[in-house]
């Protein structure tokens, strides 16, 4: 759970990357931005907000991947990228479904109920537009087999890092506004 500090040192290092043509890859696995009172006497949703506005214009590849649980705007602080990828066992979601569930029904237990009606998994997201790839998992999840779960990733990066180099500044910074444009418009 990130604070103020950890945002603002992040957007640091990505301006830095941005300055030297370094292509950026972030790791995501946070339940959300820390909450308690300092951060934000200390400019929380700030720093979460400055990061949306300053990613989108890096001129360099970004790519995120989201490797556990990626949870609210501590999450997409971090996931404003030209591609999003999700292991397939991750989620990713605005709210915790205990905290949705508590809203809702107010009933913590209804956690599941409100997992399956939040659409937080990968598939869902997926269908959505939410994200770009699902990155494969060996059987039984990502911790019983490290080295499949690199290669993997591994292989998704190149693939990606590959493809974005070909494209211009410019054009890498105009298909991620396009990108994020298109979520949550709804046509009928």
């Amino acid at each position: 759970m990130p604070h103020p500090e950890g945002y603002r040192k992040a957007l640091r290092l990505m301006k830095q990357a941005d300055k030297f043509g370094r292509p950026i890859i972030n790791f995501i696995d946070t339940s959300g931005a820390y909450c308690g009172m300092e951060a934000e006497e200390r400019g929380q949703g700030q720093a979460i907000a400055e990061n949306l506005a300053q990613m989108m214009d890096l001129c360099v590849p970004v790519l995120s991947i989201i490797i556990g649980e990626g949870g609210s705007g501590g999450a997409l602080a971090l996931a404003v990228a030209n591609e999003v990828y999700m292991l397939e066992n991750s989620i990713y979601s605005v709210i915790s479904p205990e905290g949705c569930a508590g809203i809702l029904w107010r009933d913590g237990t209804k956690a599941e109920l409100a997992a399956n009606t939040l659409k937080i998994r990968a598939k869902d997201l997926l269908g959505f537009g939410i994200i770009d790839k699902i990155i494969k998992e060996p059987t039984g999840g990502a911790q019983n087999n490290h080295a499949e779960t690199f290669e993997n990733i591994k292989a998704a990066l190149i693939e990606e890092l590959d493809a974005l180099a070909k494209l211009s500044p410019s054009k890498r910074v105009q298909k991620r506004i396009e990108k994020f444009s298109k979520i949550g418009v709804y046509n009928e």
